[in-house]
Formats: structure tokens, C-alpha cells, sequence
């Protein structure tokens, strides 16, 4: 049986355009996303977001289902969860 310290995601590894990777919680990943969400035009958005109504919504099923955001050409978005070690 797998163990279930396998599935927890309390810490990201995010990789954005011409930035540094970040090492991110939970709270904070979700923060990000929300600030890139609120950024896009509706009609940019996936279609599996327009469903959600609120930016809230919509970061968590990004969190829950995926691992990147079309930010725009050129542009990108990548997180994943990671294991740290003290």
C-alpha cells in the first residue's frame, strides 16, 4: 500500500519566464495563481475555468489538476509539487 506522505503537496516548485525558480507553499502557489488569473482577459482563459465563478474557484482547480497556465505567447507557468528536506 502506498504510503501517504507520497500525496501531500505542501510545497511547489515554480517556474515562470525569465525568473529564477521559486520554491512556494501551498497558500502561496494558490496566491500566484490568482494574481496571474485576475491578470487575463475571460475569453483567454481555458474553457475548464470559465466555468468557475470566482478567481478563488478557479486557482484551486488549477492546483488540483494541473501544472501550468497560459500566460501568453512566449510566456509560462509551470509549478510542481515537491519533497524538501531539512
Amino acid at each position: 500500500m502506498p504510503d501517504s506522505l507520497m500525496y501531500q503537496q505542501d510545497n511547489f516548485v515554480v517556474l515562470e519566464t525569465n525568473q529564477p525558480e521559486q520554491f512556494l507553499t501551498i497558500s502561496e502557489l494558490l496566491e500566484k495563481l490568482k494574481a496571474n488569473l485576475q491578470q487575463l482577459i475571460i475569453q483567454d482563459l481555458p474553457p475548464d475555468l470559465q466555468k468557475f465563478d470566482t478567481v478563488e474557484a478557479q486557482a484551486q482547480y488549477l492546483l488540483d489538476t494541473s501544472c501550468e497556465l497560459d500566460i501568453g505567447t512566449g510566456k509560462y507557468l509551470q509549478w510542481y509539487a515537491v519533497r524538501l528536506e531539512k
